[in-house]
């Protein structure tokens, strides 16, 4: 299965598109993905999360309907659901941080639970909508610290308040569509991705974005904790299987349920495994040094196994780890020497 901007395409355009989360690292990807396809894309989100920040650099404002709003205001996003009439919602706005969710839970749950419960309330006052899909993330699953990847049918309850803010986040999306959508006409999924990387990512606590910096900084890259595994994949990935999904499930209901997005086995890879490939591939002397901060708890090891997503849309991964590293890495110098940001996301959109 082959599933590209062309494919978007032929679906998409005219499409009208509801995007929360629209400033953030993945959402603006996203925004830009369905602009180049040809729909009509409205972004829901607060201002861009991080300065600089990709929507900001790319200049994503101008092109597209850009609205900012807190999603934990029902009122302010009723009004943008009713002025909008979206016929499909993508909901990423999100409090996305691990480390973040420690220092401020309640913030962390209002976004994570009562947001997502806005968004649905809104989907169900609103006949308009056909096809809404929730992006929570690899987290929401107990974590047992196994060597297999985990299923959907596994059970959920992430440990940090921002995993599970998210697992909560999927239990109301479970009981929404139970009980408000069984006559067909709203199409639900959850879609669980992995930990994404790629260019225009400034988000602290994470792996590239920090390694990044170092490289800007001319310092050496801090590593917290080498040694622990994640199903690390390009950030393209799971948006072009986000795109399908929603498509899917639009035009047929037996595709909606819950999907693992994830990379295949060889590219979940520990931490100092992922810094030492982004060294050898950034060149320049870069080097990394171990050293553990004494911060608060975070899963060890994780893995999905997404043989659902493979086996019901014949979905593959199509960047493998180096690769991934090697598009960020290209997209973060470019961004370094000032070149035109928006005219490297199009190229790359185009060459996934």
């Amino acid at each position: 299965m082959i599933y590209n901007l062309e494919a978007c395409r032929e679906f998409y355009r005219g499409k009208r598109v509801l995007v929360t989360g629209h400033t953030g690292f993945k959402g603006s990807w996203l925004s830009r993905i369905l602009t180049l396809a040809g729909a009509q894309v409205t972004g829901y989100s607060l201002e861009a999360p991080t300065d600089p920040s990709l929507f900001g650099i790319a200049g994503l404002a101008d092109t597209m309907d850009s609205e900012i709003g807190d999603i934990r205001d029902l009122a302010h996003l009723k009004q943008v659901f009713e002025r909008v009439q979206p016929e499909i919602v993508l909901h990423l706005a999100a409090q996305p941080i691990v480390r973040d969710s420690y220092k401020d839970p309640v913030y962390t749950y209002e976004t994570n639970v009562m947001g997502t419960v806005n968004l649905l309330e809104c989907v169900r006052l609103n006949s308009c909508v056909k096809s809404v899909l929730n992006v929570t993330t690899d987290k929401v699953y107990e974590n047992r610290e196994w060597e297999y990847g985990y299923r959907e049918c596994d059970p959920l309850d992430g440990y940090d308040p921002y995993s599970n803010s998210k697992s909560c986040s999927e239990l109301v999306t479970h009981s929404y569509q139970k009980s408000f959508f069984q006559d067909g006409r709203c199409r639900i999924s959850t879609a669980r991705a992995g930990n994404v990387i790629g260019g225009g990512d400034f988000a602290n606590d994470r792996i590239i974005p920090d390694c990044v910096r170092a490289m800007a900084s001319g310092s050496e890259i801090v590593v917290r904790n080498p040694y622990s595994t994640r199903p690390f994949q390009h950030v393209l990935e799971p948006l072009f299987a986000y795109l399908h999904i929603a498509q899917c499930q639009y035009e047929d209901a037996a595709y909606q349920g819950y999907y693992n997005v994830g990379p295949d086995d060889c590219d979940c890879v520990t931490t100092g495994s992922l810094v030492t490939m982004f060294c050898e591939l950034w060149g320049e002397g870069a080097a990394w040094v171990n050293r553990h901060d004494g911060g608060p708890h975070e899963a060890n090891f994780l893995k999905l196994d997404c043989s659902k997503i493979k086996h019901v849309f014949g979905w593959q991964p199509r960047w493998h780890i180096r690769e991934a590293v090697e598009k960020t890495i290209q997209w973060s110098k470019a961004y370094l020497d000032g070149e035109d940001m928006l005219k490297m996301m199009d190229r790359q959109i185009g060459e996934f």
